[in-house]
């Protein structure tokens, strides 16, 4: 059923703090400014063994304008809800364009501030694609549901201990600028996610095993069977997890890999989704991992992958985590190629990395956590698409001889242009002649970016299409976080390095 916006965030002065906040930017000379006021409530649910470890639900609201005055941007942000509480911040942040002015300036730069054009859009309403909101359903129905999940693995022989957790998201945003687009937005998401954990109290050696189900833009639905089989899920847990404890350490070398798309979806974020953000490729933002090796030279050129590699930014994807109708700078979001056939052909942008560029508009990624931080540009959904009448998992497995199958993510690393990574996961089955033999342990596959996906030899069909993601996407100074999805088929890499990660760690 369709949802609309939350009554008690309509209540709020919303134009009126808007107009007073504009109004008083323009009588200061602004060349542009927007108005954001924002109410996000984060809440979280934990359970160990069955009972409760803790809870937490934060409310943050406030509102920030930001301006073009002179060239510069200016920043302000406050709480005071009054039309010349309003006031006072627009004129905070004109200050501060103008004395950024001045230290530029005396930093001998003459390069100025200047936005991709986008039309006005006028009044806009968006919600995001969800059934039950979270915070409508009782705290004891939350815990209930985690609980009786927990005891159902508890109540398996080998589990030793479960930890569970769900955490919602509820995110309202009222923007307006000079330009005369003002939207009201609403966006729900949810995480939740069970881990089991064995102990051998001969050997004290243990292990753990985590649900599979992603992050999504769904409600409380996505936890009642719905959009994910929970029961089928739980049901293998406890017999994968025997097996990951008794399995055999990897022989180190090369592999070919099927990685599942609940780990590559990873490998996508890290080695893609970061390094196609153009203030990276511009070196304008290094934080969280540095800059990109997908400089703008490279734009239509760069072999990223083989030609199966087909590679989307969207900010309308139904149910990501970075999908909204309008982004934090009146941007209408839309969907456009980053890699085709294999070649880099866009990047993710902003309205001022956009205009640097030339390009005729912003793709959509503009993005602030709260209304205290500056909007920056944020990764949209950045997704490997499938192959058309492609095959299953299993019959990218019947091509593989000897190699191993990667499912679940895990740890990663990457260095500072986005190039030279190594990831692990949860679960790895040995493949030997077609079929699936059995699980090892202590695997890593190693590569560089453009080696792994130049070795992209099949991509399965869009019946192994899921779309994985992260509520925690870490960027900027000071830090901001933002949820990202990124959907992917399974996939056939050939002749990747493996290495065995406790022989790596010298134990």
């Amino acid at each position: 059923m369709p949802r609309s916006i939350d009554e008690t965030f309509l209540a709020l002065p919303l134009r009126p703090l808007a107009d007073a906040a504009l109004a008083r930017a323009r009588s200061l000379g602004a060349d542009h400014a927007d108005f954001r006021l924002e109410r996000v409530r984060s809440a979280n649910w934990v359970l160990r063994d069955a009972r409760p470890a803790g809870s937490r639900d934060t409310t943050d609201l406030g509102y920030a304008v930001r301006v073009v005055h002179g060239g510069s941007w200016g920043f302000a942000a406050g709480v005071d809800l009054t039309q010349d509480g309003a006031a006072r911040v627009a004129a905070q942040a004109v200050a501060m364009a103008k004395l950024s002015a001045k230290i530029i300036a005396a930093a001998g730069s003459d390069e100025r501030v200047e936005l991709a054009p986008e039309p006005s859009h006028g009044e806009q309403t968006w919600v995001s694609a969800y059934e039950v909101d979270p915070f409508d359903v009782p705290d004891a129905e939350k815990t209930g549901r985690l609980a009786e999940w927990s005891e159902r693995l508890l109540s398996a022989p080998g589990v030793t201990h479960v930890d569970a957790r769900l955490w919602a998201v509820r995110e309202n945003k009222f923007y307006a600028d000079t330009a005369g687009t003002v939207t009201t937005q609403q966006r729900v998401r949810v995480l939740p996610e069970l881990t089991a954990v064995a102990v051998d109290a001969a050997s004290g050696r243990f292990d753990s095993m985590r649900t599979l189900a992603p992050p999504a833009g769904r409600g409380w639905e996505y936890l009642t069977g719905t959009d994910w089989d929970w029961d089928a899920e739980l049901a293998e847990i406890p017999d994968l997890l025997a097996g990951k404890l008794a399995a055999p350490s990897v022989e180190p070398g090369a592999y070919d890999l099927v990685i599942d798309p609940s780990n590559l979806f990873l490998t996508i974020h890290e080695s893609i989704g970061h390094a196609t953000e153009l203030d990276r490729a511009l070196g304008y933002e290094a934080a969280y991992a540095g800059t990109s090796f997908a400089t703008f030279d490279g734009l239509g050129s760069l072999k990223y992958g083989s030609p199966l590699m087909n590679v989307t930014g969207d900010r309308t994807a139904e149910h990501g985590l970075a999908t909204t109708g309008y982004d934090d700078e009146g941007v209408r979001t839309q969907s456009w190629d980053l890699v085709k056939d294999g070649v880099l052909v866009g990047y993710q942008m902003d309205r001022r990395t956009a205009r640097l560029k030339g390009f005729e508009r912003s793709n959509g990624c503009a993005f602030a956590d709260s209304s205290a931080h500056v909007p920056l540009q944020r990764m949209a959904n950045v997704s490997l698409q499938p192959a058309p009448g492609g095959p299953d998992t299993a019959g990218l497995i019947a091509g593989v001889e000897r190699g191993i199958y990667v499912v679940g993510n895990g740890s990663w690393s990457i260095d500072m242009q986005r190039y030279n990574f190594q990831f692990t996961g949860q679960r790895f089955f040995r493949i030997e002649n077609g079929r699936l033999a059995g699980q090892v342990r202590d695997v890593a596959y190693q590569a560089t970016t453009t080696d792994f996906w130049g070795a992209m030899e099949a991509v399965g069909g869009p019946q192994t299409y899921v779309m994985g993601g992260s509520f925690m996407c870490g960027k900027a100074q000071p830090g901001q976080l933002a949820a990202v999805s990124h959907g992917c088929p399974s996939a056939l890499f050939r002749d990747i390095t493996i290495l065995n990660t406790t022989q790596e760690s010298g134990r």
